[in-house]
């Protein structure tokens, strides 16, 4: 048995034939080889797990070399939303070029690379197994390091894209649209989910509200440039009640309530605008609620937001308040960095590699897909 073999965990699985081992020994001698020669690591990052084609390469977890997002808007636009099947064949055509293309804008050939990194989940099943397939053949062909990463680490790691990262331990508000959720980060790869969404996530409100409302696809950044334009209190919000973990997330009768009084009100101009301007107002104010008591009770020494949601003009505004008021710093990535990107899952692959996790030839695609600590 290969000597790096012998006493690794069930998830430490060579994803290279015994010989050609990189488990984690291998990985070890190239950053300690690199870092004697003052050089750097180099991580290839893919994304597909919705309807975006994405890859970067990114330098030691930080450093964004290239990053390039093949966007399906225009083959989703006249459905109102994402077609699976659509998505996932669309991933197949643009896999190859959009990775030519990411590797050209850095200068770099795939003998360049020290490790490759990709989201394998939660996410739409069939397009998550594009890159999940494509990676691991990838790696394998070129015997490198692989690192499936986790959808939601992905985002959190955006806001690690920088020289001068945030500290631990740290308070994560992922927000997109498929999660809102809370989440104390120790250490990277040590997470605590404090809260969650019991129904509807943010970003999937703004979106359903949106298309209702008669506003283009993507719905949410659409609401929030109409938003800027209504009165916020015109129409109104109560703070939803949740039953049992108090810094859960509710906002199916915040969707609910909105579209009631569009039902009522009619579609006018003046009437879209309010009830755009003010749902944001009312999701904004639930996502920031109880972050003040939940930074008291962790200890947390810094603010961070992140995922698609986090574009959003107002969220960005009252969470840069907020930490204000708490007296810590906050972290929010550049708006290219909140949506779905290959730079994020580059820069947590990293991590993980760093740590000597390194998926095997059994990595799967997960549709749904808990974050748990490594």
């Amino acid at each position: 048995m290969c000597p790096e073999r012998q006493g690794a965990s069930p998830n430490q699985i060579c994803l290279l034939p015994e010989p050609q081992c990189t488990l984690v020994g291998e990985f070890t001698r190239q950053v300690t080889r690199r870092g004697a020669r003052g050089g750097f690591l180099k991580i290839l990052g893919i994304d597909t797990s919705c309807d975006d084609t994405s890859c970067a390469v990114v330098l030691n977890g930080r450093k964004v070399l290239s990053s390039i997002v093949s966007s399906q808007v225009d083959l989703h636009e006249r459905f109102g939303g994402v077609v699976p099947e659509i998505a996932s064949r669309k991933h197949m055509e643009m896999m190859i070029p959009v990775v030519e293309e990411c590797l050209a804008q850095a200068s770099l050939a795939l003998s360049d690379l020290d490790g490759i990194a990709v989201t394998y989940g939660p996410g739409l099943l069939g397009s998550l197994l594009v890159g999940v397939s494509y990676s691991k053949s990838l790696a394998y062909g070129l015997g490198l390091p692989l690192a499936g990463v986790h959808h939601l680490e992905g985002h959190i790691s955006a806001n690690f894209l920088r020289d001068d990262p945030p500290p631990f331990p740290l308070l994560n508000l992922v927000v997109s649209g498929g999660h809102s959720d809370l989440i104390l980060m120790r250490d990277h790869g040590d997470y605590s989910v404090l809260g969650e969404t019991l129904d509807d996530a943010a970003g999937e409100v703004f979106d359903k509200v949106a298309r209702e409302l008669g506003l283009p696809y993507p719905g949410g950044p659409h609401l929030d440039k109409v938003a800027d334009l209504g009165d916020e209190d015109e129409v109104r919000f109560t703070h939803p009640k949740i039953q049992g973990n108090r810094f859960d997330f509710s906002f199916s009768g915040t969707k609910t309530r909105a579209l009631q009084e569009f039902e009522k009100r009619g579609a006018s101009p003046e009437t879209v605008r309010n009830i755009a301007a003010g749902l944001r107002k009312a999701i904004v104010r639930d996502l920031l609620y109880n972050v003040p008591e939940v930074m008291r009770l962790t200890g947390a020494r810094a603010f961070a937001v992140s995922g698609g949601v986090a574009a959003n003009s107002l969220l960005r505004k009252e969470a840069e308040e907020l930490s204000g008021r708490l007296g810590v710093p906050l972290y929010i990535p550049p708006k290219e960095y909140c949506t779905d990107n290959g730079a994020m899952i580059a820069s947590a692959g990293y991590f993980r590699l760093m740590a000597g996790k390194v998926s095997g030839p059994d990595l799967s695609a997960e549709a749904s897909l808990p974050l748990t600590s490594w």
